[in-house]
């Protein structure tokens, strides 16, 4: 405690020595300049006293501050509450993870952690505000499958999310479930496949946008099987699900986290899981993979920061979330939500995030998929 009452002091000393800077590098200089026995005073400033030329000087100069300044700077970590963006409406797996992550970190850390949703843009509009914020790790993103996918579905982005969004943590990866309205006649992956080869284009699909995990689930779905299916989206989780149960759509490919409840409760039917192998929380359930050789997506979830946030800000969130994933009650609360914790380092992320990228980007440009 007492080491941390002293990083604080030292970051709030930093920060009110870059602040006065700043306001003398915004002030005039005058110069006395000799005329005779009279020294006279002009009023234009100095050459080389220009506020944004000293400013980026000051700019430098703080990137050069040694180790032990920006150790402090991370021990101080966080002094204000941080927005954890999620580019998806309340109320689904995205958001509810969020919120349980973010009620972890607030009670570590010593500051909230809340939670913002923006959605809108199959998640770019809030991947964008996170690569426009500053680095400063007091905005973070919730990163999903749909990050891996929009790199390769949307060629004309504003930011690159590879190079624009520095990995953070991993945090849960779960499959997707294919379900279905209890009234439909299928009660099997085969039985569904051959259902909607004799009824081509007449079953609706729902998703959550092109390029969200659910819609590419289905994608590789009909791709592998030859099936027709019209996809309807949504703009989340809650209103999809609504449509399913009601019988307006007839089928979709959602997160454990959104879905379980409802399997359980039985107002959806699950015919399989897209992960390759069974899950731990739907054991009674077949893999989509043992009808469909070679077939196999999972949902994960992690944390990002702006790119150049301090190597040591990311290692101390790191060094936070895998505490939470390791503590049982946490693991406890995963496994309800049909998930495995996914413990690892910022590089450790980084590789998945890469994998999933490459790995969607052959299937977008197999499938000739583009957004609407």
């Amino acid at each position: 405690m007492v080491g941390m009452k002293l990083a604080r002091r030292k970051f709030l000393r930093l920060e009110g020595i870059m602040r006065t800077s700043l306001r003398k590098a915004a002030t005039p200089r005058r110069q006395m300049a000799p005329c005779g026995n009279d020294r006279r005073v002009l009023t234009r400033p100095l050459v080389a006293q220009h506020p944004r030329r000293r400013f980026l000087g000051l700019a430098a100069g703080a990137a050069a501050l040694p180790a032990v300044s920006r150790i402090a700077w991370a021990q101080a970590y966080p002094s204000r509450p941080v927005r954890i963006i999620v580019a998806v409406p309340p109320g689904g797996g995205s958001d509810i993870l969020a919120r349980l992550m973010g009620q972890w970190l607030s009670e570590r850390l010593g500051q909230q952690f809340l939670v913002e949703n923006r959605p809108g843009g199959a998640g770019n509009i809030g991947t964008e505000a996170v690569v426009r914020a500053r680095a400063d790790g007091y905005t973070l993103l919730l990163v999903t499958n749909a990050n891996a996918m929009n790199a390769t579905l949307y060629e004309k982005l504003n930011f690159n999310f590879i190079r624009d969004i520095a990995p953070v943590a991993s945090i849960m990866g779960a499959p997707f479930v294919m379900v279905v309205n209890p009234s439909h006649p299928a009660k099997t992956v085969p039985e569904f496949i051959a259902y909607a080869k004799a009824n081509p284009g007449r079953i609706n699909m729902a998703s959550l946008g092109i390029g969200t995990g659910t819609h590419m689930s289905g994608e590789l779905f009909k791709m592998m099987t030859g099936v027709n299916m019209v996809q309807v989206p949504y703009r989340g989780d809650a209103p999809a699900l609504t449509d399913l149960i009601s019988g307006q759509v007839q089928v979709m490919f959602c997160n454990t986290v959104s879905s379980i409840e409802h399997i359980r409760a039985g107002s959806l039917r699950a015919l399989a899981v897209t992960s390759a192998t069974r899950s731990d929380a739907l054991p009674d359930l077949p893999t989509v993979g043992e009808f469909v050789q070679g077939y196999e997506v999972s949902a994960w979830w992690g944390f990002g920061a702006p790119k150049n946030t301090l190597a040591e800000i990311v290692e101390k969130l790191n060094k936070e979330i895998n505490a939470g994933l390791a503590d049982l009650k946490m693991k406890a609360r995963l496994a309800e939500l049909g998930g495995t914790a996914l413990p690892g380092s910022p590089a450790e992320f980084g590789k998945l995030i890469a994998d999933e990228t490459e790995k969607w980007a052959k299937v977008i440009k197999f499938a000739g998929i583009k957004p609407e």
